[in-house]
Parts: structure tokens; C-alpha cells; sequence
């Protein structure tokens, strides 16, 4: 099947090879018409408005060899133009901007948006502002902040901005503090974790880190900010070194996981912050200090939102 030129199709008349017998209707078409957005086949299915054999069927409907599949005319995206994101989500990020110029912004990533698509996802933060910045023809991540991880996350809108943090990352110029709810009674005393980390993907393709003499070198710098009892410490971290999950795995590794953590984490403890509300990873990069490229240095903090600000309340009470 050709895509058409024009960024309208017209009804399209589909045979099923025997191949795709028992196949269900929704995944067919998925295959059949590429370029579709996923969210479009639903919508035409729930309306009825694709006919096998001229009568009307449920997402759920099972191939049979030689249906004859009919396909409203669909409004297929141009080549190389973005699947339009949600309306909701879009605000949402233009009102997490803390920090804008000619050449950057930074913002505070709510909990749960990945920063990019892929891996199941079609979206992430940088498409996002790609649709809410279309002028900007040079936005790219400085760094990455895992999809659960909240807090303050730096886009370059100019590829010199891009060059200059990289310079800045690597040569530690750059001061990212993070704060995390973790598990039982961190020791004043423990101010640091030097750890190697080495990555490795689990069969199903999820990617896990382990503390391993093989890994590379990691450093993450720790500082008590309160205690609830013996039960929960809030910390910041400093993470020295950049390696993925670096905080959530050294935390793990000093024998106190971060609450919500699903990856690294510890269960129970996850179980009875949830019980208080706390939702979510209790992880937020909080603060940064970044050098700029003309001299001086941009400082940057960015508040926790409702549900962390509540859940340590409620454990304070």
C-alpha cells in the first residue's frame, strides 16, 4: 500500500491476505496504514465508520481471509509533520518554563513526561517543544531526566548554547542538586557515595544498573535536609558524575531507596508513602547553577509540586 502524495486519502478498499487472518481490525490497520496516527484508527473504529463486508464491526472484530476492509477518507499527516500533541499537555509544559532567553529554556518537568518519545511513547518533552516553539529550528535536550524524575530540565534553543553546556557537563562546571525522600535514617556522617555502576539490558529490554567493580566510575555527593523519625530522611543529592540512574542506585546501594522508586526500590516503604499519598518518585531536581557562555551564571530552583509538598506534611505531622 502507497501513502498518497496529497495529505488526504480518499476511502480505500482493503483485501485481507490470508496472512492476516485472525488478526484483530485495530491491529491490521495499524500495520496497513502507516503514517496514521494511532489515536485517528481508534477514533474511526468507535465510530463505526470502518465496514468489513459492508457492515459494521467492534475494534475487537477478527479477520477472516478475503474481508474487505473499508477505510473512511483519513487525514493523514504530511511526511515529516509531527503528530499534533494534546492541547492539555502542551500547556502544561509552557507553564513549567521557569527560565527563558534567546538561546535556552529550562523548566520544571512534572513527574511522569518522558524527555523524549520512544519506547512505547510518541512523544516526550523536546517534541513537545518542538510544536510550541516551531521557530526554534535548533531545540535540543542539554540532558536527560528519567520519565519519573521531576524538576529542572535545560533545552538549548541555539546549537552554541548546546556546545557550551556540553563543555560545561563534562568538565563539571555545571551544579545539578536534586532532593529525595528516602528510606530510614540516613547518618549525618555519610556525605558521599563513590560506586561504579555498570548498565545492563533485562531480556525484556528494560535497562537496569548495578553497582559493579567492571562499571564506570560514580560519584554521588549527600546531605541530610530533615528527618521524619527513623522511618524517612529527606536528602539532597549531588550527583559528581552523570551515569543513568546514578542517585536512585547509590541511594539504594547506602541501604536507603528512594520512595516510589519501582526500579531500586524498596517495597514496603514505596507501599506506606503511597498510603500517605505520595504517588509518585520522590525524586526532583531542584536546583542548578550554570555557567553562561558571555560570563556570570544563571542560578536556577524550582519548588516540588502539590502531592510531595502534601505527603511530607502528612509525615511531618
Amino acid at each position: 500500500m502507497t501513502t498518497p502524495a496529497s495529505p488526504t486519502s480518499g476511502v480505500q478498499l482493503l483485501e485481507v491476505a490470508p496472512e492476516f487472518a485472525g488478526q484483530r481490525i485495530d491491529n491490521f490497520l495499524r500495520t496497513q496504514l502507516k503514517g496514521v496516527p494511532k489515536t485517528l484508527i481508534y477514533r474511526i473504529l468507535r465510530k463505526g465508520e470502518v465496514r468489513v463486508n459492508k457492515g459494521r464491526i467492534k475494534p475487537e472484530y477478527k479477520l477472516r481471509a478475503g474481508d474487505i476492509v473499508r477505510v473512511p477518507p483519513l487525514r493523514l499527516a504530511e511526511r515529516n509533520e509531527p503528530e499534533p500533541l494534546a492541547q492539555g499537555l502542551l500547556e502544561r509544559l509552557e507553564a513549567a518554563i521557569v527560565y527563558e532567553d534567546k538561546a535556552l529554556i529550562v523548566l520544571n518537568k512534572p513527574a511522569g513526561i518522558a524527555v523524549h518519545g520512544g519506547s512505547g511513547l510518541n512523544y516526550g518533552v523536546i517534541e513537545a517543544f518542538r510544536q510550541l516553539r516551531p521557530d526554534a529550528k535548533d531545540l535540543e535536550l542539554v540532558h536527560r531526566l528519567d520519565r519519573d524524575t521531576s524538576g529542572l530540565l535545560m533545552i538549548a534553543k541555539k546549537r552554541s548554547m548546546l556546545r557550551h553546556l556540553h563543555e560545561q557537563l563534562r568538565g563539571d562546571g555545571v551544579d545539578k542538586r536534586y532532593m529525595a525522600l528516602v528510606r530510614g535514617h540516613w547518618a549525618t556522617t555519610k556525605k558521599q557515595v563513590s560506586a561504579p555502576l555498570q548498565k545492563s539490558n533485562l531480556r525484556s529490554g528494560e535497562r537496569m544498573v548495578e553497582v559493579d567493580a567492571e562499571g564506570k566510575d560514580a560519584l554521588t555527593l549527600f546531605r541530610v535536609l530533615r528527618r521524619f523519625g527513623d522511618f524517612a530522611t529527606l536528602v539532597e543529592a549531588r550527583p559528581v558524575t552523570g551515569r543513568t540512574h546514578q542517585i536512585r542506585v547509590h541511594a539504594k546501594h547506602a541501604g536507603h531507596s528512594i520512595a516510589g522508586d519501582p526500579k531500586y526500590g524498596d517495597d514496603d516503604f514505596t507501599r506506606e508513602i503511597r498510603e500517605l499519598g505520595g504517588k509518585r518518585l520522590f525524586l526532583h531536581a531542584y536546583q542548578l547553577i550554570v555557567p553562561l557562555p558571555e560570563g556570570g551564571e544563571l542560578r536556577l530552583e524550582a519548588p516540588v509540586d502539590d502531592m510531595w509538598a502534601s505527603t511530607l506534611e502528612r509525615l511531618g505531622a
